[in-house]
């Protein structure tokens, strides 16, 4: 990849999407061969937020690749408070060479980037989650072949940063998305704005709807999220009653196309964005999409680094 860091998938190219996604392949078909690929490496990673996916996937992706791993979580490395972003990525690319972030605050791991020499990945922020929406069309490839252009996915629920990657990548790839969202939950404009801009040139459509049956309609995949992320559990229940239509059921289903996947990027609540019928069906595949962030992330790092080397 040309970048030095991954912060948005509206900084990729599709094709620097595909080598992603070939490499990914390639790590989960053959991965001794890249057992030495970031021997000598190191990669810290900085977690303000819970996580079990992110992080078990990058230590362990990390050190199956050769590298070793210091994990700072929020209660030691307060980032911003003890000392300054600028001056903690200055210290750390001096020692790592790859920073996994996951933060409360976008800004936070776009400072890290621009003050940092080692690449800076965005382990998840209020805006943006690239690896889980790269590992999810990777997961797709799997599934119905390598060539996305034209794929319906249907995603159902708060247009949160999930949402946004989800949303970037639909475009750059030239699938389609539609977005069923309450009225005043819907995705960025900005983010809109940015991925209709490349929809025209791939092709993509772009759809955001306030009914959940209108958003599924001819949908081959769909896509739910907690109604309530990380840092909004305050409004745990008053979302609950706005977001109830948009749960997936076996209703909701039905209204796709035959033999529509459901995906889920986890943790879920069963009983709230979906039927335990659902989530725990033959059509899942969120356990296939949770083992390809292992994947996904080993090559997001190998290519990174052999980048910036």
């Amino acid at each position: 990849m040309a970048l030095k860091d991954l912060i948005s998938i509206n900084d990729l190219t599709s094709t620097e999407i595909r080598k992603i996604f070939t490499t990914a392949a390639d790590l989960k078909a053959n991965p001794r061969n890249y057992s030495d690929a970031l021997a000598g490496c190191s990669v810290a990673l900085i977690f303000e937020k819970p996580s079990l996916r992110t992080r078990v996937t990058f230590d362990l992706g990390a050190t199956q690749m050769g590298a070793s791993c210091v994990y700072l979580d929020h209660q030691g490395v307060r980032l911003g408070e003890r000392e300054s972003v600028k001056d903690m990525a200055l210290n750390l690319e001096r020692w790592v060479d790859v920073i996994v972030a996951r933060t409360y605050s976008h800004e936070t791991v776009i400072e890290l980037a621009a003050h940092s020499s080692a690449p800076v990945i965005n382990g998840l922020s209020e805006f943006s989650h690239p690896c889980q929406g790269l590992t999810d069309y990777f997961t797709l490839t799997e599934k119905v072949g390598p060539d996305l252009k034209g794929f319906h996915i249907a995603y159902v629920g708060d247009g949160n940063n999930t949402c946004h990657s989800l949303i970037f990548a639909a475009a750059k790839l030239g699938a389609h998305i539609s977005v069923g969202c309450p009225k005043g939950y819907e995705p960025d404009a900005e983010v809109l704005k940015l991925a209709r801009k490349d929809a025209r040139k791939t092709g993509a459509k772009i759809e955001v709807v306030n009914d959940p049956f209108d958003a599924v309609e001819g949908a081959q995949a769909v896509y739910t999220d907690v109604w309530a992320s990380m840092g909004f559990e305050a409004e745990t229940e008053r979302r609950r009653e706005i977001f109830s239509p948009f749960r997936v059921t076996k209703k909701l289903m039905k209204a796709t196309e035959k033999d529509a996947l459901f995906m889920h990027c986890l943790p879920a609540h069963r009983g709230d964005e979906v039927d335990a019928d659902v989530i725990d069906s033959r059509i899942s595949i969120v356990y296939d999409q949770a083992e390809n962030r292992l994947h996904t992330q080993k090559a997001i790092m190998f290519l990174l680094v052999e980048a910036n080397r």
